[in-house]
């Protein structure tokens, strides 16, 4: 087995700029990603089988709702806190990134946002601990990029909601214990509810044959004549915002979270060209190494310094949806090309599974089109400066 020998770049010395408990949560991430995460992801990659038995310590630290009050089960931390736990974990494999993202940013967030007292207490210490896993339900088989066209609905039966409908491409979804369902009333609404494993006529069929993000688990939710209690509806935001709300905590931790598969890559290109010999020397020697190896620690520490102050922003909650898409857009384009590069470094040995390279350059490719496609975060940016949506 491989040893994990990451070390972290950090070329313009940012961790100046981060507190000791910011430091401290990093260490504990980074030293659980090298002892639970890198010796077993390659396997489970290459099976495309999601390793189940890492929830338990992706709960210890406190990477499912991080930034949740300690009255809920959270660790009440704050938002750099949180965009440093999901750098560290994407370090390991986006899709365990995932897990953690979609249990934080869009299953416990909203419970916590838009809840009530009774299923705040309900759901968020077992949501924390791991002990109950949620997963997100928005996108749909022919809604994506435009959620606004859901299908899915729910009628007022009088003593419950009938639930019905179908979302597609759900993280979490084949092995979690409740849903976070965003559907229609019948005035045309949208609603966030909460549906539980065993409600009849609920299911959660998984996604097979994936190319990318092999060691995450997705899958469908299928709703047919769904019986969901009135007390799991979520009373305290409707509307397009509520949801999107969720993803803009979610593509905040993405942003952080592709600096930690770009960062992998990068050392481990560095390495691998101060090893390698050839015509006599190591090829990170050569000129054209050193320029893609150059230009791979510049984008990474652009996106550092953007993430940092985003993070900033975040906590004093001045971050706009637009600021938070421009990160998530240019972070993950960053990483992927990374990869890509950093690929070319290795030559041929780039492809085996003997490196993390090819596996987070695979994953990106689902990073760079979830909660958000790169080309529609383009056209937020270009809607905020403009003042014109070009959406339609």
């Amino acid at each position: 087995m491989k040893a994990d020998l990451f070390e972290a770049p950090d070329y313009y010395h940012l961790d100046d700029l981060l507190s000791d408990e910011h430091k401290l949560v990093r260490s504990a991430c980074r030293e659980w990603v090298k002892r639970e995460v890198s010796p077993v992801i390659e396997d489970f990659a290459q099976r495309a089988e999601f390793p189940e038995k890492l929830l338990g310590g992706l709960a210890e630290i406190g990477a499912f709702g991080p930034y949740i009050p300690e009255a809920y089960g959270g660790a009440g931390l704050d938002q750099i806190s949180y965009g440093l736990i999901m750098q560290e974990i994407e370090r390991g494999d986006s899709g365990i990134r995932s897990t953690a993202s979609v249990q934080s940013s869009l299953v416990m967030y909203p419970i916590w946002k838009y809840g009530t007292e009774a299923q705040k207490k309900k759901y968020l210490p077992g949501l924390a601990e791991g002990k109950l896993m949620g997963c997100f339900g928005l996108t749909e088989p022919d809604h994506g990029s435009n959620p606004g066209g859901m299908t899915t609905t729910f009628r007022d039966m009088g003593d419950h909601l009938l639930l019905n409908g179908a979302k597609m491409w759900i993280s979490n979804a084949p092995f979690a214990d409740l849903a976070i369902v965003w559907a229609k009333n019948e005035e045309g609404r949208v609603y966030g509810l909460i549906a539980e494993r065993g409600m009849e006529g609920f299911t959660t069929p998984e996604t097979h044959n994936k190319w990318s993000l092999r060691a995450s688990a997705t899958g469908e939710l299928i709703f047919d004549n769904v019986k969901v209690p009135k007390e799991n509806l979520l009373p305290e935001k409707s509307g397009l915002g509520a949801p999107l709300g969720c993803l803009d905590s979610a593509r905040y931790g993405i942003a952080w979270g592709a600096i930690g598969a770009a960062m992998d890559c990068y050392d481990t290109a560095l390495r691998y060209a101060r090893e390698r010999i050839q015509f006599g020397k190591p090829i990170a020697a050569t000129q054209l190494q050193q320029k893609k190896l150059a230009e791979m620690i510049t984008e990474i520490t652009k996106a550092q310094l953007l993430t940092w102050r985003l993070g900033v922003l975040r906590n004093e909650d001045r971050a706009t949806s637009a600021q938070i898409s421009m990160a998530k857009r240019n972070n993950v384009e960053m990483a992927l090309r990374i990869a890509r590069e950093a690929r070319q470094v290795l030559g041929a040995m780039g492809i085996t599974g003997e490196y993390s390279i090819m596996r987070h350059m695979m994953n990106l490719e689902s990073v760079i089109t979830y909660e958000g496609t790169h080309d529609i975060h383009l056209l937020i940016t270009g809607a905020d400066i403009t003042g014109f949506g070009a959406f339609k």
